[in-house]
Parts: structure tokens; sequence; C-alpha cells
């Protein structure tokens, strides 16, 4: 088991790419919630209201996972990152599980 951490430009697409790796399998779960960051780009420092969003899913999933999130995501190069789950309930890995086999 894996979360996939990526930021999104608002809420409106961190739900939007959420709801759809749910509809499609891809996760089991999501959270998003408000976040500041501060990076480089373009030349520039950036200070930004940015969503994050928390894709609770099975470690085979994540180029699947990727790709997708690529496809629905408005920045030109999103964080797409892959935290590892060091342990979890039994319970709880199974429903992930079931909710992710399709």
């Amino acid at each position: 088991m894996i979360f996939i951490y990526t930021t999104c430009k608002d809420k409106k697409e961190a739900r939007k790419i959420g709801e759809i790796l749910v509809e499609e399998k891809l996760a089991a779960c999501i959270n998003y919630f408000p976040i500041e960051s501060i990076y480089h780009w373009q030349g520039k420092i950036v200070k930004d209201k940015e969503f994050v969003l928390l894709v609770k899913t099975l470690k085979n999933n994540f180029q699947k996972a990727e790709k997708r999130v690529k496809q629905l995501h408005s920045y030109e190069i999103p964080c797409i990152v892959a935290l590892p789950i060091v342990r979890s309930s039994k319970n709880y890995y199974n429903w992930a599980k079931k909710q992710t086999n399709k």
C-alpha cells in the first residue's frame, strides 16, 4: 500500500482528479486539503495556495494512477510522488485492496 502525494491548483481540480481516481478504481480513498507552498518556477520564487491530494492505493496502481493524474492535471510538471506505508491495519488494507480491484 502507498500514498500518492500531489498538489493541485485549487479545490475543484483536486476534487475532480480524486473522484476520477476513485471511480476508475485507481484509488481506494482520497483526501484533499488546502496548503501554502513556496517553490521556484520559471526563474522566480512563487508563494502559492494549493490543495494537496493524498491518494490511498496499492503499490501496483502507481503507474496507472500517475498517468491518469498527468492527463487530468493543469500543471506542466505536477508533483506526483509515492510514499510508502510502513504498516496499516489488516482490515484497512483488505478494504483498500477490494476497492481497487477491477
